[in-house]
């Protein structure tokens, strides 16, 4: 094992963290979230987006909350075990991107959205990086679909 393909499997690993500790938020419950779905369409500047918001996400709040957490667990999972790591970091980056394009705009410090814009980078890195060590997708026995 080299030192380069531990390095990808810790960055893959704590991008997975990453994605757990957002989704156990949600875990014991996402009311929490309705004023912020719903306020986020009043602070979104983005043409398209703010309609959105307003018309489809805010009375749907419920719904998109779940898919949120239930899509931020199965990344974080999967990221973790290193299994099928490459469409994991693809519905990362469009996690990433919703809270870039949506909740960022919510946070009162500007320089507080910089964490939204570096998730979208890490998982677009993902992407195209090989999954590192210790990866689950590595061994022959998981199925093909489940390989980087």
């Amino acid at each position: 094992m080299r030192l380069p393909e531990l390095w990808r499997g810790v960055f893959r690993v704590v991008a997975g963290l990453f994605w757990l500790y957002y989704a156990s938020q949600k875990w014991a419950g996402v009311g929490w979230m309705k004023p912020l779905i719903q306020g986020a369409a009043a602070v979104n500047p983005i043409p398209g987006v703010h309609e959105l918001l307003a018309l489809v996400v805010a009375p749907n709040w419920f719904w998109f909350a779940v898919a949120q957490a239930v899509g931020e667990t199965v990344v974080g999972l999967l990221l973790v075990l290193g299994l099928a790591t490459r469409k994991a970091a693809v519905l990362g980056l469009l996690l990433a991107l919703n809270l870039a394009l949506v909740v960022a705009w919510e946070a009162s410090d500007p320089g507080f959205r910089w964490l939204y814009y570096l998730a979208v980078l890490v998982n677009a890195e993902l992407i195209f990086a090989e999954a590192g060590w210790p990866a689950l997708g590595r061994y022959k026995f998981v199925p093909a679909w489940l390989r980087s």
